[in-house]
C-alpha cells in the first residue's frame, strides 16, 4: 500500500499538470501530425527525461524546505508575490498569442529527441509545481521524503507524463479545433489560474499570522 500511494499521486500530479494544452504537448502532437508517431515518441522521450530530473530536484528542494517551517512561510510569501505578478501580467499586460501554423520540417528521430530535451529544459514550471505538490502531500502524511517514496513518485510522474503526451499525439486531430481556441485565450486561462493560486496562498499567509 505504501508503494501504491506515491505512485498514484505522482501519476495524478503529472496528469493534471500536463493535460492543459501547452508548448510541449502541442509540439508533440504536431510532430506526430507532420512526421509520424516514431519521431513524436522520440520527442516525448526527450521531454520526459528532463521532467524526471526536474521532479527529483523539486522534491529534494521541498525536503529541505519541509524541515524548516519558517522557510515554508517564506516560500508562501515569495510564491504569492510571483503568482500575483503573473496574474497581473497575463490578464492585463501580455499580448494575445497569435495562432500561427508553423510547419515542421521532417527531422531525424535524434533531432526530435533533443528538441524534446530542449523545450522541456526551458519549461521551469514543473519545479515549483512539484515543490508545492510534495510539500502539500507531506503535510497530509501522504508522502515521505525517503529514497523509496521519491523513486516511486517519480516513476508515477513518468507514467502520467508519457500517458498525457501519448493521448495528445493519438487524438490531436479530434482536439485540434478546441486546442486552437484554448491557445488564443491562454493568457486569460493562465491569469485566472495564477489568480486563484495567489488568492489561496494569501489566505494561508493571513491565517498563519492571524493564528
Amino acid at each position: 500500500m505504501n508503494f501504491i500511494i506515491p505512485l498514484f499521486f505522482g501519476f495524478i500530479s503529472a496528469f493534471i499538470g500536463i493535460i492543459p494544452p501547452g508548448l510541449i504537448n502541442m509540439t508533440a502532437a504536431k510532430v506526430n501530425h507532420k512526421e509520424g508517431k516514431r519521431n513524436a515518441l522520440w520527442f516525448i522521450f526527450g521531454a520526459v527525461i528532463i521532467i524526471c530530473f526536474q521532479v527529483l530536484f523539486a522534491i529534494l528542494f521541498a525536503k529541505i524546505i519541509n524541515r524548516r517551517p519558517d522557510l515554508v512561510t517564506l516560500m508562501r510569501e515569495i510564491g504569492f508575490g510571483i503568482f500575483a505578478t503573473l496574474t497581473i501580467y497575463f490578464l492585463w499586460l501580455a499580448k494575445k498569442p497569435k495562432n500561427k501554423s508553423k510547419k515542421l520540417n521532417n527531422k531525424s528521430k535524434t533531432k526530435r529527441f533533443f528538441l524534446g530535451v530542449l523545450l522541456s529544459a526551458l519549461n521551469f514550471f514543473p519545479i515549483p509545481y512539484y515543490v508545492f505538490i510534495s510539500i502539500t502531500l507531506a503535510s497530509f502524511k501522504l508522502f515521505l521524503f525517503d529514497a523509496t517514496s521519491i523513486f516511486i513518485f517519480i516513476n508515477g510522474v513518468i507514467i502520467g507524463s508519457f500517458l498525457v503526451f501519448y493521448l495528445y499525439i493519438s487524438f490531436f486531430n479530434k482536439i485540434e479545433g478546441k486546442a486552437d481556441y484554448i491557445m488564443k485565450n491562454m493568457n486569460t486561462i493562465i491569469g485566472s489560474i495564477t489568480g486563484l493560486v495567489s488568492t489561496v496562498t494569501l489566505w494561508n499567509i493571513i491565517k498563519y499570522y492571524w493564528y
